[in-house]
């Protein structure tokens, strides 16, 4: 059997027990198991690491090309008949629909309010997380999604399914990026069979699946030098989860005027039917920030340790936040004087290295990351996002930080390793460069 025929079945057998997996971690899901459920999808990332590192530099047919994609659609539609389970954000969702379905502002009441009284059921309203102290944290675009998803049938399915069709358009602009920059389009699997889209958009139907296309978009649109587009597409993008904002200056071209332009008048338009909530149209916000610990500096992991061993507890997070916009402005000014064919390398330490600094609470949170890692190769952001399910072992919440760093400990502590050894053999090569081309 030569390897390219070997290869091809090594990742038919991975892709056979990833489908399994996928059914026992239902079971485990139905019998209300999170830990099972937990350790089923950290065997999913093992095995769908040793995927990518099978597919990495190409070599699998048209046929067996399909069949990947056929292996992800299977998946995701088995996990999009199960009940969200994980997570019941989606439930917001529906009800953020069901009021602007309305023709009511949802940044402005809280889903306890009296005023919302005629729109309550006996099936999403109950279900909705921080509904009578919290209005809506979700920005504009995704109200948009939530009002899209729900105009056929006010379902979770109905939502989850929509989200899908997100994401398949995403996969197929990822292919499209792929074929556009000269890479093996088998690197689809990378983002295609990683078990947290799996699980996040299938299963717990996050809205972050929209982030995903939307950035994809950003960076088809920057290949084919529309700036219009680009902009468009990455304020899009941050209009359904802000944090996609990160990546402009690794989109934008020194000196163009336009992608700026689409940007601000994305944002104004996106925002244009809301604003008669004034400030309320950051919603929650705030009071999430503070919820999970982000105004208080416990909720970020780096600063707690730092906290811990030097006893800054009563300084604040004023520091850190400090640090870390100093770090992300010096990544956003290389970003900007770096070579125009490695943007995409840009997007992606702009985008784990905000996360990072962030430390979420969620795993969902890290998936935006995921397409991302198509285009470069960094074993350390692969095992970054195979290992974040280990948050699902404690509930989110700035408040259980003691409880959490074990977890985040075995997440960040190999992802620093791993960044180590990449960037030393990146010094080395750059090294190793210089001096054959000063020894010619």
């Amino acid at each position: 059997m030569n390897a390219g025929r070997w290869r091809t079945v090594a990742v038919a057998a991975i892709g056979a027990m990833l489908l399994v997996l996928t059914g026992v971690a239902l079971w485990r899901q139905h019998l209300y198991d999170t830990d099972g459920f937990t350790i089923l999808a950290l065997v999913q990332g093992a095995l769908y690491l040793a995927a990518v590192g099978l597919t990495w530099r190409g070599g699998l047919s048209r046929r067996a090309l399909f069949a990947v994609l056929a292996v992800a659609a299977l998946m995701r539609f088995a996990v999009l008949l199960a009940p969200p389970y994980l997570s019941n954000d989606i439930n917001r969702y529906v009800w953020d629909a069901r009021v602007e379905a309305a023709g009511i502002n949802p940044y402005r009441y809280v889903p306890a309010d009296p005023q919302l009284a005629a729109l309550r059921d006996q099936t999403i309203f109950p279900n909705i997380n921080r509904s009578d102290y919290a209005p809506t944290i979700y920005p504009p675009v995704a109200q948009y999604v939530f009002f899209l998803a729900t105009r056929v049938r006010e379902s979770l399915t109905a939502v989850k399914a929509t989200l899908l069709v997100f994401e398949l358009l995403g996969v197929l602009l990822l292919l499209r990026l792929l074929r556009e920059s000269r890479l093996p389009p088998e690197r689809v699997l990378i983002y295609a069979w990683h078990p947290l889209p799996l699980w996040e958009f299938a299963g717990s139907g996050h809205v972050d699946a929209a982030v995903v296309t939307f950035v994809v978009l950003a960076l088809w649109a920057r290949s084919r030098k529309s700036p219009w587009l680009t902009g468009s597409a990455l304020a899009a993008a941050a209009l359904v989860k802000f944090f996609p904002a990160v990546l402009f200056p690794a989109l934008y071209r020194r000196w163009d005027w336009k992608m700026p332009l689409a940007a601000a008048a994305t944002v104004v338009v996106a925002y244009l039917p809301f604003i008669g909530a004034g400030s309320a149209v950051l919603g929650y916000l705030p009071g999430y920030l503070q919820e999970e610990g982000l105004k208080s500096g416990a909720g970020f992991f780096l600063w707690s340790l730092l906290a811990n061993v030097a006893s800054l507890e009563r300084v604040g997070p004023a520091p850190y936040l400090a640090l870390s916009a100093a770090a992300l402005l010096a990544l956003a000014v290389q970003s900007l004087y770096t070579a125009e064919e490695h943007y995409l390398a840009s997007a992606m330490t702009l985008a784990v290295a905000a996360t990072v600094l962030l430390s979420p609470h969620y795993p969902w949170y890290f998936a935006w990351i995921v397409p991302l890692i198509c285009f470069t190769p960094r074993p350390s952001v692969l095992y970054l996002t195979v290992a974040c399910p280990l948050l699902y072992f404690v509930p989110g919440g700035g408040e259980l930080e003691a409880a959490r760093q074990p977890f985040e400990w075995a997440i960040y502590g190999p992802f620093a390793a791993l960044l180590a050894v990449e960037l030393w053999r990146r010094r080395a090569a750059r090294t190793s460069i210089g001096w054959i081309k000063g020894a010619g």
